[in-house]
Order: C-alpha cells, then sequence, then structure tokens
C-alpha cells in the first residue's frame, strides 16, 4: 500500500470514500445558497473549477491525510454540482412525461456512476496506477471546461430576467429594472440560514420526508456496500481478483437499466391518473408515481438481496449470484426514481428543501455504513449478512405502501403540502 494503511483489523481504506461522502453531505446545504445570488451558470462553473482544483493533490498526494482533506473538499463540491444539474433537468423539462423521463434519466446516470465506478477503476489499477484514477478525472474534467462555459446557459428565471434587464439599461438607458432587482435582496447569510434550518426541520417534522430519507439512504448506502461486500464474497467464494469483482457490479447497472425501461410504464400509469382525481380533478396523484416502487421493493430489493445472500456459496455458479444484483439495481432504481418524483410532486415549491434533507441522509448513510460491511460479513457470514440487509429492506418496503393507502390524508395534515397545494 502507498500509504501503510491495512484493512486487516479495520477499512482503513474506506476512509477516502466516507470522507467524499461527508463533504457531499454538507456541501449542498452551505454551497446552493450561492445560486440563489450568483445564478445557476456561474455558480456551476465555480464549483466545477474549484472539484478539479481539489483533484490534483489526490493525484499528487504523499500521505493519507492530504487525501482524506481534499476528498472532503471535492465531495462537497459534487454534491453541489449534482443538485444544481438536478435543477437544470427540472427547468428546461418543465411539464409531461418528458420532464418524468429526463429526471429518471438522471437518476440513472448517478446510480449507474455509482456502480460502474469500482469496475473502471479497478481497470485502471490493474494496469496502471491508483493515482491514474485521478489523473483521468483532471484530464476529462478539464477537456470538458469550454464545453460548459460555450454551452451551458443560466436557467434561473429571476437571474435571466436581472440580466435582461441590465442588458437593455445598458443599450438604451431606458429605467428598467426586473422584479427580483426591485424586491429586498436576501443577504448570503440569511439565504444560508433558511437554507440549513428548513431541510432540518422537514427531517424532523415531516414523516414523509424522513421515512423516504430513510428509504433512499439505505438503497444508497446498500449500493456503496456493494463495493466491498461483493469483493469479498467473489474472491473469497470463487478466487476472482479485484477485477473480477468489479466486472460483478455492472449487473447492479444492468437492473437499474431495465428499471429505467420500466419508468416508461410508470409514466403512463401516472399521467392516466388524471382522469380519476377527483381531488384536484385533471391533474395527476402523485402516489400514482408509487405504483413500480411497491414491487420493486419487495421483488427487486428485499426479493434480491436474499436472493444473493442464499446464493453465495462457492457450489452454486456465480452467474447465479450474479443476476440476484440485477434485481437489486431495478429495486434501488425504481424506488429512489419513484419516491423523488412523488417529493418533487407533493411539495412542489419546498421539494428542493425536501430533497437537500433526503439527501444529506443519503450521504450520511454511504459514508457509515459501509465502514460495517467487512466485519459484518465476517461476522455473521455472507449468508446472514446479505439477510439482514434483507430484512432491513423488506421492512422498508412498505413505506410506499403506507403512502399509497394513505397518501391523501397525509398530505392534508402536512403544513407544507398544504400550502405547495394551495400555490398550485
Amino acid at each position: 500500500m502507498t500509504f501503510n494503511v491495512s484493512d486487516e483489523a479495520f477499512p482503513h481504506s474506506y476512509w477516502p470514500v466516507l470522507s467524499w461522502n461527508l463533504g457531499g453531505a454538507a456541501g449542498p446545504m452551505l454551497g446552493l445558497p450561492l445560486m440563489e445570488n450568483f445564478g445557476v451558470r456561474r455558480s456551476y462553473l465555480v464549483f466545477y473549477v474549484i472539484l478539479i482544483l481539489f483533484i490534483i493533490p489526490q493525484a499528487l498526494a504523499h500521505n493519507f491525510a492530504t487525501l482524506i482533506v481534499t476528498r472532503i473538499i471535492t465531495g462537497a463540491c459534487t454534491g453541489v454540482l449534482a443538485n444544481i444539474t438536478s435543477g437544470i433537468v427540472s427547468d428546461i423539462w418543465r411539464d409531461g412525461s418528458a420532464k418524468s423521463f429526463s429526471t429518471s434519466l438522471y437518476i440513472f446516470a448517478l446510480l449507474a456512476g455509482l456502480n460502474m465506478g469500482p469496475v473502471f477503476g479497478s481497470l485502471v489499477v490493474k494496469y496502471t496506477t491508483w493515482r491514474w484514477i485521478f489523473f483521468g478525472q483532471i484530464i476529462f474534467y478539464s477537456a470538458l471546461i469550454p464545453v460548459l462555459y460555450f454551452l451551458l446557459p443560466e436557467v434561473r428565471p429571476d437571474v435571466i430576467l436581472v440580466q435582461r434587464a441590465r442588458d437593455i439599461r445598458k443599450r438604451t438607458d431606458r429605467g428598467m429594472y426586473a422584479e427580483a432587482e426591485m424586491q429586498k435582496h436576501t443577504s448570503i447569510s440569511e439565504t444560508l440560514k433558511e437554507t440549513l434550518i428548513r431541510p432540518t426541520r422537514m427531517l424532523c417534522t415531516e414523516g414523509v420526508v424522513l421515512s423516504f430519507g430513510l428509504w433512499s439512504a439505505f438503497c444508497i448506502g446498500t449500493a456503496f456496500m456493494f463495493t466491498q461486500s461483493i469483493v469479498q464474497v467473489f474472491s473469497k467464494l470463487y478466487g476472482w481478483t479485484y477485477f473480477g469483482t468489479g466486472l460483478v457490479q455492472s449487473a447492479v447497472v444492468v437492473g437499474e437499466l431495465i428499471g429505467l425501461v420500466a419508468s416508461l410504464l410508470q409514466d403512463r400509469i401516472y399521467f392516466a391518473s388524471a382522469k380519476r382525481n377527483t381531488e384536484t380533478p385533471g391533474e395527476p396523484i402523485p402516489e400514482a408515481r408509487l405504483y413500480l416502487s411497491i414491487p420493486a421493493c419487495f421483488i427487486g430489493l428485499s426479493g434480491g438481496l436474499f436472493y444473493f445472500a442464499w446464493t453465495s456459496y462457492s457450489s452454486i455458479p456465480w452467474i447465479v449470484p450474479t443476476i440476484s444484483l440485477a434485481f437489486v439495481g431495478f429495486g434501488m432504481f425504481c424506488s429512489t426514481a419513484g419516491l423523488t418524483a412523488y417529493v418533487v410532486d407533493a411539495y412542489a415549491k419546498y421539494a428542493a428543501s425536501a430533497i437537500a434533507g433526503i439527501a444529506f441522509l443519503e450521504n450520511f448513510m454511504a459514508a457509515f455504513l459501509p465502514l460495517a460491511t467487512q466485519s459484518m460479513y465476517r461476522t455473521l457470514g455472507f449468508n446472514w449478512a446479505s439477510s439482514l440487509l434483507g430484512f432491513i429492506a423488506l421492512a422498508l418496503s412498505f413505506i410506499p405502501l403506507v403512502l399509497l393507502r394513505y397518501g391523501r390524508k397525509i398530505r392534508e395534515k402536512s403544513p407544507f403540502m398544504r400550502e405547495a397545494g394551495y400555490e398550485d
């Protein structure tokens, strides 16, 4: 090992991932307020450049501390960029099936990137050195700077109107001002305070946000656990190399791709629900977003984990537990896509705060849950360790079922959902 770090007693090599996720949890809370003041385009470019600058010391790091500290900063930047990108998708595709599918496609890209990371990483390490994982990122991200600079538009309506008003004043000397310029400006500190308080409040008081946060956090945490558990299972049972075990994780992406295709059917069911909506006639029912999530949770996520648990024997061909990973991938995607779409529909203008709270739980769980993977699989064994995850997934699978049954009553009792409904 380059830094003399051993995983024999504790998974110290996981600290770079943990630090990255901690940054991802805190980054959006602290960085997104800047977008309110400076717009999407400028904020995106600034955080993108900072990301590249702090990947450089990771590639050149001579000690473990440098790697960990810089990973926190790049994780924070990535968290902000991911949130900004989701906002860009919502602003460009505002209505109908185009918005639904574009959001699903974005979620697929996030999950697939997470699962395919070990595949590409193991390939790089096999033929070069781990430093080229970071050098490759630097080259790729830097090459995209001109593309982003010239093609990334400003999508925030208030910022666009302010820019147009300034152009008109500059060209014509007319005293024309946008509404945003006439309103009282909120300082960055005040915006930051509001950005931190509202997601925290929603996590503590909104049962939907908390339950969905736990649900999504478990999915993301499990995805990160797979980066270790799959290595343990396939190297121990079949004697596979780290590169080979990395390739196995592509089975999760296959399941997610199937989920992406299935989301087209889910969208049709969702929009068809408008015909039977007695609450707001002509509008789709928010709970209709969750129909696919129910079988995906029970059969895909929970069933897939039990399938993986009890096919983890050396006497069983490797393809059998690999297929179970596709089930898990299908469940992960459909669960995450369904809950995200529901939160956006139900919370409307407060959706960003709700998603921020959920994202905090996701990154927090992704940071700490995988630390238990090594000891859990050693102590409980492959079968019962994966079964434990299956039982947790089974319990969480009832969340969309309960919401589908009592969703309307829950929305009527939620102050955030009620206010969003009145404005709609």
